[in-house]
């Protein structure tokens, strides 16, 4: 049967009843129940215009700055040209993903990278490594996976007085791989193996910190450890008298451990003691003890820029993603990114990408570092934050609305919205599982299993580029954030994470999770394939089709969040930009407070359009408990509508687009689109969604 469903067409379809009557379309659509799984406001603000206005500008902008691929390559081959918007990421980190090589689980022989191997702690080094990923290459690539994203690899000190570097963020050597994870030869095959088959390989890199190796006299003692009663160093604050500020020095075995040699030297180094990251110490004290690098001194940037050049001419990596950005100041990134991107385009890698880890949800915030600070990229908190707590916590889907109505503040001339990484999980907050988890909704397994499937469509199917945590396509939950999140893919011994009931499963983390029949595996695996097929769904300009104020409180936020939070980002100056945010934190907090209300209906809806070819995709989603309709005005949204695809409708992937496990009495008769003049109305159960096509 066709599926582009026009006026002339008359049929019953699989998926539901299709029938024209009086130039009436009616399209059946019951995505959410389709088979059993495995184990009122329309029109747009003057302030969306001219941010569509400004979005589709830049867009434009941004086709003709990218390297393209030639016409006659599949771009999803060829690495090296493709626009990173084209990607579909997987966050992992190595220690935990596969054990390719057992004989490098200790690390070096001997010395400060060797030892922390503790297979039954969730602390310990487990013995993943390079190997194993480039072992598993053929599981990524039929998850959909187009660009790996490791944690930091480069050598580290294994054991510090907080823990042990199996996550790699405590560096000494900056030009050597970890031995706990392979060697820089393993490295290099790995990412000849990802290019072959058309992966992207990324590093995760630190600028603001090296291991912690530096000691202060005044609170140390001369072999190192604190003195008596002490278990940090306080924070000095920069107006403290030279008299009283601490006194560096390090321990003669470790006189000249880092590499390069200048990492060595105390004067590189803040030494102002422990953050407490707030104020001035957010940027200036040491991260948990780690040494905090000076990086004002014109000695770093040059430095910390020669270090990374030196990593992309002997790799060839597709780009990096940049560790703790808000603890650094502003204007380093100003001259370290365009160095990075630029070397990385004389080198032979034209769309060298570069994101940075901003810990923050507050979209003012999160864009100074894409706007002042020259990042083209940073991740998206703001959008996790707002998934969770629509998907998740059943509150109102105005906060997506909310959301995206900032994305004109990304926007310049070498950065845009639809280049954020967004994501639902990570390493140091936390799993969708586990939000899902702790939500305070009492769900059914299959209800939890059926949000974390809506909620990566939303990922998948807004604007930015998708970043999948590794575990959570196998239902991966967590007992919260940090090493409570991060697992074993391979069989682990952890009991802590042994205990947990995972989603879509009766697996546990004692077993291998390699599971390709795995529900969310399925749904991850189909919605990449969507997304691929379709590249208005990469590429398209979010436009609002649908959000409707669910009670009195709702209209008030949609009225005022935007121009308070204009009004307070305003206060941003770049030398006190702690202070500011501390300050915009408190209006943001109360915003999301305010909005904390349950939503009455989870309807909303939102368009891809290719401002070009005027491609048109509609996506509707029912985030609420209850099946409903809503009626979209498509009166002032272009020319008049003549059909309709239903895009899920023939996905040859589309058995796996969602999970089956809500009760039958979900499946709702009335579950369909009607097209009357410029009209849409769309009837769906609860925890579904659909995309369609529009034709005019």
């Amino acid at each position: 049967m066709n599926s582009i469903l026009s006026k002339t067409t008359l049929g019953v379809a699989r998926l539901g009843l299709v029938t024209v009557n009086a130039g009436v379309l009616l399209l059946g659509c019951l995505i959410s129940e389709s088979s059993q799984a495995e184990s009122p406001q329309t029109e747009s603000s003057q302030t969306e215009s001219a941010a569509f206005e400004l979005a589709s500008t830049q867009s434009i902008s941004r086709e003709s700055n990218v390297s393209e691929p030639p016409a006659s390559l599949d771009i999803y081959q060829d690495y090296l040209h493709r626009d990173i918007r084209d990607d579909i990421f997987y966050f992992v980190l190595p220690d935990r993903f596969n054990n390719g090589n057992e004989a490098n689980d200790n690390g070096a022989l001997s010395g400060i990278s060797h030892g922390g191997v503790d297979k039954t702690s969730a602390r310990g080094f487990h013995g993943g490594d390079i190997t194993g990923i480039e072992q598993k290459l053929d599981y990524l690539a039929s998850l959909g996976i187009t660009a790996i994203w490791m944690t930091p690899l480069l050598r580290n000190q294994a054991i510090q007085k907080d823990g042990i570097a199996h996550h790699g963020y405590w560096i000494v050597d900056f030009s050597e791989i970890d031995p706990h994870f392979g060697s820089n030869d393993d490295l290099k095959a790995l990412i000849n193996a990802a290019h072959q088959r058309g992966m992207k390989v990324f590093f995760d890199i630190i600028t603001n910190h090296t291991a912690d190796i530096i000691r202060y006299s005044e609170c140390h003692q001369q072999d190192g450890q604190f003195r008596q009663g002490l278990d940090h160093c306080e924070y000095k604050p920069l107006s403290t008298s030279k008299t009283e500020q601490y006194s560096p020095f390090i321990l003669d075995e470790h006189a000249d451990i880092k590499v390069p040699e200048w990492l060595n030297d105390p004067q590189y180094y803040h030494n102002q003691g422990d953050s407490s990251f707030k104020g001035e110490s957010s940027l200036n004290g040491d991260f948990n003890g780690l040494d905090d690098l000076n990086t004002k001194n014109p000695q770093v940037l040059k430095g910390m820029i020669e270090i990374y050049q030196q990593l992309i001419a002997e790799f060839k990596p597709d780009g990096f993603r940049i560790d703790t950005v808000r603890h650094v100041d502003l204007s380093f990134w100003q001259t370290f990114t365009p160095a990075i991107i630029d070397y990385a385009n004389q080198q032979g890698i034209p769309n060298f990408h570069v994101f940075g880890e901003v810990y923050d949800t507050n979209p003012h915030h999160l864009s100074l570092y894409t706007t002042e600070g020259k990042l083209p990229s940073v991740l998206d908190f703001a959008f996790q934050d707002v998934a969770a707590d629509i998907f998740y916590r059943g509150k109102s889907p105005l906060l997506a609305k909310q959301l995206f109505e900032q994305d004109v503040l990304y926007q310049d001339e070498d950065s845009q919205a639809d280049l954020l990484m967004t994501f639902l999980s990570n390493h140091d907050m936390g799993r969708a599982g586990y939000f899902i988890n702790g939500s305070g909704l009492e769900l059914t397994a299959a209800e939890k299993l059926q949000r974390s499937i809506l909620s990566h469509a939303f990922m998948f199917l807004s604007r930015g580029i998708p970043v999948v945590y590794y575990g959570d396509e196998q239902g991966f939950t967590g007992d919260g954030n940090d090493i409570d999140a991060r697992e074993d893919m391979f069989p682990s011994r952890v009991n802590s994470y042994n205990d947990n009931v995972l989603m879509g499963t009766s697996a546990t983390t004692a077993e291998d999770n390699f599971n390709q029949s795995h529900p969310l595996f399925k749904a991850i695996s189909a919605l990449s394939q969507l997304r691929k097929e379709h590249r208005s769904l990469r590429r398209g300009v979010y436009q609002p089709r649908y959000y409707q104020a669910s009670t009195i409180q709702d209209s008030a936020i949609q009225a005022s969040s935007i121009q308070d939070s204009t009004i307070q980002a305003s206060s941003i100056q770049a030398s006190s930009i702690q202070d500011s945010i501390i300050q915009d934190s408190a209006i943001q907090e109360s915003i999301i407070q305010a909005s904390s209300i349950q939503a009455d209906s989870g309807m909303f809806a939102f368009a891809r359009v290719d401002e070009t070819s005027g491609e048109e995709y509609l996506i509707v989603f029912n985030s609420g408990n209850q099946s409903a309709s809503i009626e979209i005005d498509m009166t002032d949204k272009g020319e008049p509508i003549t059909a309709i695809e239903d895009v899920l409708k023939t996905f040859k992937a589309a058995g796996d687009l969602y999970y089956n496990g809500l009760p039958s009495s979900n499946v709702d008769s009335s579950h369909l689109i009607e097209v009357e003049k410029q009209a849409i109305t769309v009837s769906m159960p609860r925890l579904s969604y659909g995309v369609y096509q529009i034709k005019r």
